[in-house]
């Protein structure tokens, strides 16, 4: 499968790395950037045609990625509408419905949405996928592939889920890092040299992670596991009980949500 991004950033850049590491060819493999540097870097780093804009060339493809700036889709896609032909086209860009992107390309509805996290930067992320009808089995197996050389995917039956994928992946890391930071106050708080605090905090998040996703038992069973009638654990989760901190981010992923919704409105008006 060729497989042609539209823009070079960051998250372009590990899909093309996780390709490679999957097995793709670099021949299979293109990039239209607009910034000189950047493009030149992509070809430096993984070996793939680049491009300065989208071309005949760039469109000798069965997969177009859509890696843009959100506020920057309508312009991107605008002039594509006339130059496809089979492709399957995918969206990362954050908050872009694919009703928007569809009129915006004139009507085409090979369309999947994707709403990765960044660390697919590391191969360990995460993806939402959502498809328009129109698009077949094979189709969503092409985007499937393309997102899944970078981590896990999910697939939504209703796009407007992806708001909430948005809201619990897609901001995710920044609460595990968020918590991670304040682990690591606590503990220096407590006397612990900074480096060790750090470490303790970083390693106790990445393995619990790793215990709960190698398990078949939910999360509430492995807390209970590690929660000693009368222990140390059993007092902190006190104190979480009593602060209402479940309560607390629930509130704060419906936030996230509800603004996600927001910012597709905003960037779907004409």
């Amino acid at each position: 499968m060729r497989v042609t991004f539209v823009g070079g950033g960051n998250m372009a850049a590990a899909m093309i790395g996780g390709l490679l590491q999957k097995g793709y060819a670099a021949s299979d493999l293109s990039a239209v950037e607009i910034v000189p540097a950047a493009r030149a870097r992509l070809a430096a780093r993984f070996g793939v045609r680049v491009f300065d804009r989208v071309g005949t060339q760039a469109l000798a493809c069965e997969c177009l990625v859509l890696a843009v700036k959100p506020q920057d889709m309508r312009s991107a896609l605008e002039p594509l509408g006339a130059l496809l032909g089979e492709q399957l086209v995918i969206s990362i860009a954050a908050g872009i419905r694919l009703g928007d992107a569809s009129r915006w390309l004139g009507g085409y509805a090979r369309l999947v949405r994707a709403m990765p996290n960044t660390p697919a930067l590391i191969g360990a992320g995460i993806a939402g996928l959502y498809a328009l009808p129109s698009v077949s089995a094979e189709e969503r197996a092409r985007a499937e592939a393309v997102l899944g050389a970078v981590g896990a995917t999910v697939w939504l039956a209703d796009e407007a889920l992806l708001d909430p994928v948005t809201a619990v992946s897609g901001s995710g890391p920044a609460y595990v890092f968020y918590f991670i930071e304040a682990l690591e106050q606590a503990g220096i708080a407590l006397g612990l040299p900074a480096a060790d605090a750090r470490k303790l905090a970083i390693h106790t998040l990445l393995g619990a992670a790793k215990l709960a996703a190698s398990s078949d038992d939910p999360p509430a069973v492995l807390r209970e596991r590690v929660t000693s009638k009368g222990g140390t654990t059993e007092a902190a989760l006190r104190v979480f009980a009593a602060e209402g901190l479940a309560e607390r981010i629930g509130r704060a992923v419906h936030a996230a949500s509800s603004r996600g919704a927001e910012l597709g409105r905003l960037l779907g008006k004409d």
